[in-house]
């Protein structure tokens, strides 16, 4: 598989991990709604996060010249989602929220906002 066929795999999920989270965010939590949304989302957040650590680093310095800055978003996501999941499991939703709002503003917008800097693929395809 090709760096461009895995980019197209990540935009795939990560666009709607965006739609889905924001509206997980902002809905009622507890219902059967948000706990269906935010399950998908999850499933999508993983997905993706590992389809980007198969993505080699093409912007800064890397790491065993592959990984770079961007792919720590990676690692926060592939540690974030089970233990987000478990903590709600446990009955920790003060835990649950804390992580999920830390994966969406890290994983999703912070690392989404850097997907838009010069020398990167969607800052080249959009302006």
């Amino acid at each position: 598989m090709t760096y461009i066929d895995l980019m197209y795999i990540h935009l795939a999920t990560v666009v709607p991990c965006f739609v889905i989270g924001t509206i997980v965010l902002m809905i009622k939590k507890g219902t059967n709604t948000h706990i269906v949304l935010g399950r998908i989302y999850m499933m999508l957040m993983m997905f993706t996060a590992i389809i980007t650590l198969f993505m080699p680093a093409h912007v800064g310095p890397t790491v065993m010249n592959h990984f770079g800055w961007i792919h720590a978003f990676s690692f926060l996501t592939i540690y974030t989602v089970p233990t987000a999941y478990w903590a709600i499991k446990q009955g920790n939703v003060k835990a649950h929220k804390r992580k999920m709002i830390i994966l969406y503003i890290g994983a999703i917008i912070i690392a989404g906002g850097f997907t838009f800097a010069p020398g990167r693929y969607l800052n080249e395809f959009l302006f």
